[in-house]
């Protein structure tokens, strides 16, 4: 028995071996897969709506360009563009939901940036009270935050009144955001030892989070520059490039200029910075409207895919493969224009620079809340190895 049960039992034992070592190579490869896959930059803005914060919604405003062109510049292993989206709450408004907390989703995580200009333009400020644990905690559990621990996870709450209001307790929120990774920035609008007194530095320790307090009134001082009106010709070009398609199609292309209008006629720099982002084909991308970027993302499919009768007039009774090329020539277009953006801006970013240096003694030290916010991104980036220049 021993002499026929010896040879079964070797070959049990390579079967086994073979098996085990697939498996392990399996798992090696879905562990490499979880590693190079592209992470995400994440950002929940949560704005106290309350009467004394239109100052606050003005920045908010504004700094969303210079907040998308720093998350920009973000690289993973010196190559990797990660993917940015961003989400948008208010609270502290008395007419939102009161079993809510008074808070209200604006906008769960989306990439599509003007969308999300378009709603923090629609933002209007009204008395109410401002439950801040409430409004992190909801957003920790209605947001569909990424599993991953390389993509790094952000929410900035900003506001006054004191911190501890409401029924839900900060450190119940604090549990959650530790859970899941995420990390809680608090910017008290007002001085800052009241936002101590506030307790606004409280929540700062959530998961290796940070308290700072701003100015909500103050404005980033305007310095005109030589570049400024060859950028915003370039913009025309650029604008020139789009083709829209779909259902909703010349809507959104209608609202790309619409918020072109709204960040211009707010302020030069906030026109300006917009431009910025929509040079930068990582984090302004309009492949559900726009033909060129659909086919960046789906190749000569996307365009094969196309309902015809959805395009512009000028387009509909064209070949794919006239379409192809029609698609091409824009795309390169774009790529041309917004490469003079990037070195104008450059060039833009270095003139101010200078002249920020030359009055520096005059210079208005009030922190914003685009100042903070860019500061506290580009330290917190470095623990998730993403390199910011």
């Amino acid at each position: 028995m021993q002499q026929l049960f010896k040879p079964a039992a070797v070959m049990l034992l390579i079967l086994t071996s073979i098996t085990i070592l697939s498996f392990t190579n399996n798992g090696r490869q879905s562990t490499q897969l979880t590693k190079t896959a592209n992470p995400k930059i994440q950002a929940a803005i949560l704005l106290d709506v309350s009467g004394s914060m239109d100052g606050l919604i003005e920045q908010a405003k504004a700094q969303l360009w210079n907040m998308v062109n720093t998350m920009g510049k973000a690289k993973c292993d010196g190559s990797v563009s990660p993917k940015i989206e961003i989400a948008l709450y208010e609270y502290g408004r008395s007419t939102n939901d009161i079993k809510a907390g008074y808070v209200k989703l604006i906008n769960g995580f989306i990439s599509d940036l003007d969308s999300l200009s378009q709603n923090l333009f629609s933002l209007k400020t009204n008395g109410g009270d401002e439950y801040c644990g409430q409004v992190i905690f909801s957003s920790l559990n209605e947001l569909k935050w990424d599993p991953s621990p390389e993509s790094y996870k952000v929410i900035f709450i900003a506001g006054n009144e004191d911190f501890l209001q409401g029924s839900l307790h900060y450190t119940k929120a604090c549990t959650e955001a530790k859970n899941k990774g995420v990390i809680v920035n608090t910017i008290y609008c007002g001085d800052k030892m009241q936002g101590i007194r506030e307790h606004w530095n409280l929540a700062g320790e959530c998961g290796n989070g940070s308290f700072t307090n701003i100015n909500q009134n103050a404005k980033e001082p305007e310095i005109p520059t030589p570049y400024d009106s060859i950028i915003y010709a370039l913009n025309d070009k650029l604008n020139g490039t789009y083709i829209a398609y779909g259902y909703g199609g010349a809507s959104y292309q209608k609202k790309q200029a619409i918020m072109d209008e709204a960040n211009a006629s707010m302020s030069k720099s906030a026109g300006l910075k917009r431009i910025q982002s929509k040079s930068n084909a990582a984090v302004y991308n309009n492949a559900q409207w726009d033909l060129v970027d659909a086919k960046d993302k789906g190749g000569d499919l996307a365009l094969e895919k196309i309902n015809k009768q959805e395009l512009p007039d000028s387009l509909r009774n064209k070949t794919t493969e006239e379409l192809k090329k029609i698609v091409e020539t824009k795309s390169k277009e774009r790529s041309a224009v917004n490469t003079e953006i990037i070195n104008l801006n450059k060039q833009r970013d270095a003139y101010i620079a200078a002249e920020k240096a030359k009055n520096a003694a005059n210079k208005n030290n009030a922190p914003t809340l685009e100042t903070e916010v860019e500061k506290i991104i580009k330290e917190q980036a470095k623990r998730y190895k993403m390199k910011i220049d």
